[in-house]
């Protein structure tokens, strides 16, 4: 009977094996095979030394991509809170309002915030008509000596922050969320009980029971940041260029497989280094649900 249960076990798990084996290890394989070989298919250092000239922008890539982490960090935790206190109904219909941008292509997103954050965008304009107010304000009162410059959001660093915020905040709200729905209730009574002010229980008490879920959501927002070409290039323009962009260019226009194979190798060191992170401060409590 156990070696019936046994066989019926790995059969249910065949399809999943095959599906990592054809999906995930050979990709892995064959971006490391390219990252250490020339055109001829000889072993080389080449690639990989040649990625030094590449440091800026992955400097670029990891400060905006931590940047954007950090601001849907303080976005989400205090939403995921809010949610996790209000009762099952208000927290279904808040959960289907967050995932609601994620049912429309990704594309249509992004487009969406370069019609908002282009020069006669909703955005701009908005801004711009609240700066000539205050410029005419001044002007009239003669109070000071300058003006405020019209502002110029598209095309810029804080417009590809705000892209991959929108894009990825989802990723760090469910995770908290989750966790905090699983915390033990019992606990925040207590620290109550024992003359702990709600400052003192949230941060001593709600913060650390927290943390996988933080983990969990810093690292399923800041891996996809990092990584990102599309949100970059539509709302960042040639201004600015991430590892991604650098990647895309090597495969679709350079035809350059091996250097692009050997950037998205130092790409995917950083992932399973952001995964093993993930895995030593997340517990069993540290599930997502998406």
């Amino acid at each position: 009977m156990n070696k019936k249960s046994s066989l019926m076990s790995r059969l249910a798990g065949a399809p999943y094996i095959v599906w990592a084996a054809l999906f995930i290890i050979v990709p892995l394989c064959m971006v490391a095979y390219y990252a250490f070989t020339d055109t001829t298919g000889a072993f080389t250092f080449d690639n990989v030394s040649g990625i030094g000239k590449y440091a800026d922008t992955f400097i670029l890539s990891i400060w905006l991509g931590l940047l954007a982490t950090v601001i849907c960090l303080f976005v989400a935790y205090p939403l995921a809170y809010i949610m996790a206190a209000k009762g099952p109904e208000k927290q279904s219909t808040m959960t289907m309002l967050i995932m609601l941008p994620m049912w429309m292509n990704f594309l249509l997103r992004t487009y969406s915030w370069m019609t908002i954050l282009e020069d006669n965008g909703l955005l701009t304009t908005a801004i711009n008509s609240a700066i000539n107010l205050i410029n005419d304000t001044i002007l009239a009162n003669n109070a000071l000596s300058f003006s405020l410059d019209p502002v110029h959001l598209i095309n810029t660093r804080g417009a590809v922050v705000v892209g991959m915020v929108y894009n990825f905040l989802p990723y760090m709200i469910l995770p908290i969320y989750t966790v905090m729905l699983k915390t033990d209730r019992s606990l925040i009574e207590a620290a109550q009980d024992l003359g702990g002010n709600k400052l003192a229980v949230f941060k001593n008490v709600t913060i650390p029971l927290t943390v996988p879920g933080i983990v969990s959501g810093f690292t399923m927002v800041f891996v996809p940041s990092v990584s990102t070409f599309y949100i970059s290039q539509k709302l960042g323009g040639t201004g600015t260029i991430l590892i991604g962009d650098i990647i895309e260019t090597q495969f679709q226009t350079a035809n350059n497989f091996n250097l692009g194979a050997s950037l998205s190798f130092v790409l995917m060191i950083l992932i399973f280094i952001c995964l093993a992170v993930m895995n030593r401060f997340s517990d069993d409590d540290g599930g997502v649900i998406i």
